[in-house]
């Protein structure tokens, strides 16, 4: 086995990006303090072809040399945008007909793995505040509240590390 080399990826452009159809996904950032979360977030979402991000709140917007350090250029990559509110934002989604998700531990949450997307549904995943979670003024405004399953001492994860588990597992499933 031989490990490949950045010119055998098939990377695609900015431009490619840009135009290529997206993973029916918008992230939502509520107050994340963290400039290197926030970067590896849209990392992450450049490498799911996620449609958008808004970051919102105290949550930091590019151009930042911190966000950049983690992001390693994605920012130019993913569309992006700053909304002050969380919460106005998630009205606005679903009257869009958007299904907006937070990511949170709460009373009838669903289980990540007992999720099933609907087919032809674009949805929005909120992750919160790396010490509060996402307020619950949001989670009482989602269709839904999507839990990790956790088995450790913690019941704690990293937002970027959340951010990774959710999007690759709505993407595998959206992808079949």
């Amino acid at each position: 086995m031989r490990k490949l080399r950045n010119s055998e990826l098939g990377r695609i452009s900015v431009e490619e990006f840009k135009t290529a159809a997206k993973t029916p996904i918008i992230v939502v950032l509520d107050n994340i303090r963290s400039l290197n979360n926030i970067g590896s977030v849209f990392r992450t979402s450049d490498a799911f072809l996620i449609e958008k991000i808004y970051l919102c709140g105290i949550t930091a917007t590019p151009p930042s040399k911190e966000i950049h350090k983690t992001a390693l250029g994605s920012t130019e990559s993913v569309s992006w945008e700053y909304v002050e509110d969380t919460l106005e934002l998630v009205e606005r989604l679903k009257s869009e007909n958007v299904k907006v998700l937070s990511i949170e531990q709460a009373e009838n949450s669903t289980m990540l793995n007992e999720f099933t997307p609907e087919t032809n549904q674009k949805y929005a995943v909120v992750f919160g505040n790396e010490v509060k979670g996402v307020q619950q003024e949001v989670v009482s405004a989602s269709d839904k509240c999507i839990e990790i399953p956790q088995l450790g001492t913690k019941h704690s994860l990293n937002i970027s590390v959340s951010c990774g588990v959710v999007l690759w597992d709505l993407f595998s499933k959206m992808s079949n």
